[in-house]
């Protein structure tokens, strides 16, 4: 229960201050916890209520454009996510997943770049319901993209939580559908709730103090740390 708590109040307020913490540092840790299902739902379940309680204040700073094509993008890698999740091991998936996220943040500490470009909206809201259905993870391909991009840190925010609302209900809803669920999964989200709230009232405050080279520093830390665990949970 104390790791279970430790690990929802520190996904929790990366979630608030940064907005992309949560899947990221919450789901290879919960998965010590629960088995895949479980995790996954249990993080989406989270995700969901937390991207509810931000957006209405963050609202104006979303980028609609962007957002449309991901959701556009993320209705053909949700059922291609679900796939893979009831039919690959598992093992090789985070195995995958976890050297992506490495070579990529190896790429943006090198100063990698690219254009923005509709096409690319569309791959990665794919490639983003792809994972959140698969393992719970929508985050590596929106957090990459926006800071190869070099997007500002309110538009990252904003974008990625409204995007992250129908993106969380959409794969929950999947899950629930084709994987299943159980009352302890629920009962656990339920529980988690208190904590999840102290955990954005520390995140806004910290959000604040964050500079734009701070945010990037603290992307890149993440990004290893969650790519790292998942590499070496399967050794």
């Amino acid at each position: 229960m104390f790791i279970f708590i430790l690990i929802i109040l520190f996904a929790s307020v990366l979630q608030t201050s940064t907005g992309f913490g949560f899947s990221i540092m919450a789901t290879p840790f919960l998965l010590l916890l629960f088995d895949p299902r479980e995790a996954i739902q249990l993080n989406l379940i989270l995700s969901l209520f937390i991207s509810s309680m931000l957006i209405v204040n963050i609202r104006r700073d979303v980028n609609w454009g962007v957002f449309k094509r991901f959701v556009i993008g993320g209705l053909f890698g949700l059922p291609l996510g679900i796939t893979i999740f009831l039919l690959l091991d598992m093992t090789l998936l985070k195995l995958g997943v976890s050297l992506l996220i490495i070579s990529l943040t190896i790429l943006l500490i090198t100063n990698w770049r690219t254009n923005q470009t509709i096409q690319r909206d569309f791959l990665v809201g794919g490639l983003s319901g792809l994972l959140t259905t698969s393992i719970g993870m929508p985050g590596p391909p929106l957090l990459l993209y926006f800071s190869g991009t070099n997007t500002k840190k309110a538009t990252l925010r904003a974008t990625t939580l409204a995007f992250y609302l129908f993106i969380y209900l959409a794969s929950l809803m999947f899950q629930v559908l084709f994987a299943g669920t159980s009352t302890e999964i629920w009962l656990s989200s339920l529980k988690a709730l208190p904590i999840v709230l102290v955990g954005l009232m520390v995140g806004q405050l910290l959000y604040k103090r964050i500079s734009q080279k701070m945010f990037q520093i603290l992307t890149y830390i993440l990004l290893f740390i969650s790519g790292g665990y998942l590499l070496f949970e399967q050794f």
